[in-house]
């Protein structure tokens, strides 16, 4: 039976957010952005394994993240990409036996705290044993513009058939590590790695509370989310 393994590279420094520390080790409501984000995937039963991917030199997360838990798994070996750190983490997994080819990895941002579960759910079922694998997205609602060299409107963008990409991304084992065993080059998420090599990922509605925390006014929408407890 394959498995269903989360993957939270977490090896980020965060300079925009401006913390002094990396965002995922910000605390709100009691608990760090990590926290929040690893327990979505602990409690959740239909993920069988949550890894998470650590810089190597991290100093934060034993003491930040006091979380024990059989079906956690804590790798060291983040890289200076998300992308490098996505690679790394999912070699690891395979040589440790924790995963194989077969299984199913689905990556996520550590960012994402607000990631309710039903979309979770939703993912997992729509996406299934599908080749291609899939990620959660949302339409584009706001009008798109294209700015010129000066900042000013060059053009309006249409918005027809546009989404958003989200994570978590859900890709068989295999297939993503053959995605990123090639160059990083232009890699800005899963999805956009498993597509050059010719699949085309399905698209499952998302969440607009699946926000990730970029910078620091999204702080406060993010402690909202998570004080709506029950909601999630």
């Amino acid at each position: 039976m394959n498995r269903r393994i989360a993957l939270i590279p977490a090896a980020g420094v965060g300079e925009r957010f401006g913390a002094g520390k990396p965002k995922q080790y910000v605390e709100i409501n009691g608990k760090t952005v990590l926290a929040h984000t690893l327990d979505i995937f602990l409690q959740h039963a239909q993920i069988d394994r949550v890894a998470v991917v650590l810089s190597p030199d991290d100093v934060f997360f034993q003491t930040a993240c006091r979380i024990r838990h059989d079906r956690l798994t804590v790798l060291r070996c983040g890289g200076i990409s998300r992308a490098e750190s996505v690679r790394n983490g999912i070699d690891a997994l395979l040589q440790q036996g924790l995963a194989s080819g077969s299984d199913r990895i689905l990556v996520h941002d550590a960012a994402r705290c607000c990631l309710p579960p039903e979309a979770l759910t939703r993912l997992i079922e729509a996406v299934g044993d599908d080749e291609n694998g899939g990620i959660l997205a949302i339409p584009v609602a706001d009008t798109l513009k294209r700015a010129d060299a000066d900042k000013r409107t060059a053009e309006t963008v249409s918005r027809e058939r546009l989404w958003q990409a989200q994570t978590p991304q859900m890709f068989q084992t295999a297939l993503l590590q053959r995605a990123l065993s090639g160059g990083l080059d232009g890699i800005t998420d899963e999805a956009s790695a498993v597509e050059r090599l010719g699949f085309k990922p399905r698209l499952v509605q998302g969440d607009v509370r699946n926000l990730k925390l970029t910078l620091p006014q999204d702080e406060h929408i993010v402690r909202l989310l998570l004080s709506d407890g029950p909601s999630r």
